[in-house]
């Protein structure tokens, strides 16, 4: 599993353009995973800023205000422009709007449609050609507005430089995703495990666990036994499944082994008592599993390249 505290590849640049009724909960889980990245990085590794057609203030479908800190056209270059709209979508797609999607295509490497979003991309001709999700509520009147683009009921799409997405729970997937293409699996499920997605309890008995919900159920489990760490046949056989099939699925969608990925936890957690409270070495190494706070030292320097004490003292 990659370090994630190696430095990043470089900081993207993220304009996100928001359209009158834009959905809080879309706005929220687009951007908040990307906040996070930069809090486990602990640099910045993605900078973003909010757009409006005309540079002035947008409201949320919810009545939040948000003032923009430009319009479209007037924004700079960026590796992503995010368009999220969400109620009043068609009466949005005006001319002058379409006009401004097709010029900002210019400077930005990847056009990303939000909820909504997906249908004023569509409209201006810039997803032609390409595989597009929208919220699903809107899909058929997607299909039949615009036969140019291949429509798909999937959660989201992400081929080339053109991404969409079918609502707030998608936006969030898709923000992982990208975390993952940029930075890792493991800063993927670091960022996950911090919003408590995808955690599920094992399964109740009789009830086989679904392939999806391997890699989620023994994460949750861990998470549970930090302290006095299960073996990996015991959380196996917590799940219901074999050692054998337990560890495939973490190698398919985890890039790491079982014992890795429980390695991270207990360090992860190590972190945050270390910076957060004031515990001894000592008491830390107990909470996460360690008898012995020279073990656990060691493991975090091979992990976060520093020690507790000279992270605290920092």
């Amino acid at each position: 599993m990659r370090n994630w505290r190696k430095k990043p590849s470089g900081l993207q640049f993220v304009n996100v353009l928001l359209l009158d009724q834009f959905s809080n909960h879309c706005l929220a889980n687009a951007v908040e995973p990307l906040r996070a990245a930069n809090d486990f990085l602990r640099e910045p590794a993605y900078q973003w800023a909010y757009l409006s057609l005309d540079g002035g203030p947008v409201t949320s479908s919810g009545g939040l205000p948000v003032q923009a800190a430009d319009s479209l056209s007037q924004a700079g270059p960026a590796d992503f422009l995010f368009v999220i709209s969400s109620y009043g979508y068609a009466e949005q797609a005006s001319p002058a709007c379409l006009r401004a999607l097709r010029a900002a295509a210019a400077r930005h490497t990847t056009l990303v449609g939000l909820d909504t979003g997906s249908w004023l991309l569509a409209a201006a001709g810039l997803l032609n050609g390409h595989r597009a999700t929208i919220h699903w509520d809107e899909a058929e009147a997607f299909r039949e507005a615009f036969p140019e683009v291949e429509t798909t009921r999937d959660r989201l799409v992400m081929e080339g430089n053109r991404w969409t997405c079918g609502g707030a729970m998608t936006a969030f997937d898709l923000a992982l995703r990208m975390i993952a293409r940029a930075h890792g699996e493991a800063l993927r499920l670091d960022v996950a495990a911090l919003f408590m997605a995808g955690e599920s309890a094992a399964p109740s008995q009789g009830h086989p666990l679904p392939r999806q919900g391997v890699v989620a159920a023994a994460l949750a489990l861990m998470r549970d036994n930090l302290e006095d760490p299960l073996s990996i046949p015991q959380v196996a056989a917590a799940l219901g499944i074999t050692v054998r099939r337990l560890e495939a699925q973490f190698r398919a969608d985890a890039d790491a082994t079982p014992q890795r990925a429980y390695r991270r936890l207990r360090l992860a957690a190590a972190h945050r008592l270390v910076e957060h409270t004031g515990l001894s070495v000592r008491e830390v190494a107990l909470r996460c599993g360690y008898d012995d706070p020279s073990a656990m030292t060691r493991a975090f320097r091979e992990e976060f390249g520093t020690t507790p004490r000279a992270l605290r003292r920092g």
